[in-house]
């Protein structure tokens, strides 16, 4: 179903899936950057969403602001505001009558997002599973180069244009440069497993080689035939499996 939620006057859009039972487990999964939730068969979350469906979990899949069908511009879009964002996702999860365990599922930036979240709130998520976690957008912002696009990191632009005809905010950039990922992850010491590629010519695999130094109760995939979006080399199905089996245990 359809479901909407408010944060700071911008309406979220998103699906909810649930079970036909009073009490069960949740997987809210987050988006990466430029993408959404996940509304076409062949995108990563639609596929994640319907094989934890078929295994009895309900899930919550949202469109970031300035994404997707969610209100927002594109190029006011921070991590900070989409750490917003998820909160007020978690605080609408939480009210969901029959939600027994709730589990964070991110990709890409949604990792890094999903990561913080579940920092801040590391009483609140039960598991957290991280695919190609995007932390090195802090790295590339103090270089100057973020998807390809290079500025001077100490003379940041107020505005970037990027792919698909979009134009990322130069506060974007300014705040990557600041973000304190990892500090805020280790907060977390559930259950976590991280799924990396090292195909992966968007996010290098040592974003989750960090976290994997920083988490205490992880478990570390690194596929070797596997790029950002595991659509290469049958590695969609690994991570498929992978990540579904991390969330039935």
């Amino acid at each position: 179903m359809d479901v909407e939620i408010k944060r700071d006057g911008l309406t979220l859009r998103g699906t909810l899936v649930k079970p036909k039972a009073d009490k069960f487990d949740m997987v809210v999964l987050m988006h990466g950057f430029t993408s959404n939730r996940g509304i076409e068969p062949d995108q990563l979350l639609y596929q994640l969403a319907q094989r934890f469906e078929e295994k009895g979990l309900a899930t919550l899949r949202f469109d970031f602001n300035g994404h997707g069908t969610s209100d927002g511009k594109f190029v006011d879009m921070t991590v900070l505001n989409e750490i917003g964002d998820g909160k007020a996702i978690l605080d609408y999860a939480r009210n969901i009558k029959g939600v027994d365990h709730l589990y964070f599922l991110g990709h890409s930036q949604g990792g890094v997002v999903a990561s913080m979240i579940a920092g801040y709130y590391h009483d609140k998520i039960d598991k957290l599973a991280l695919l190609a976690p995007a932390a090195t957008l802090k790295d590339d912002a103090l270089k100057g180069s973020t998807q390809g696009y290079t500025y001077d990191p100490q003379n940041i632009p107020d505005t970037l244009p990027i792919k698909k005809g979009l134009t990322l905010g130069g506060f974007y950039l300014r705040t990557a440069q600041t973000l304190p990922i990892y500090d805020v992850a280790k907060e977390y010491h559930g259950p976590v497993c991280l799924i990396h590629g090292l195909k992966d010519t968007v996010v290098d695999h040592i974003a989750s080689t960090r976290y994997d130094d920083v988490y205490t109760n992880d478990e570390l995939h690194l596929l070797a035939d596997a790029d950002h979006g595991f659509g290469i080399n049958n590695s969609r199905q690994e991570a498929l499996d992978i990540a579904t089996e991390f969330m039935l245990k």
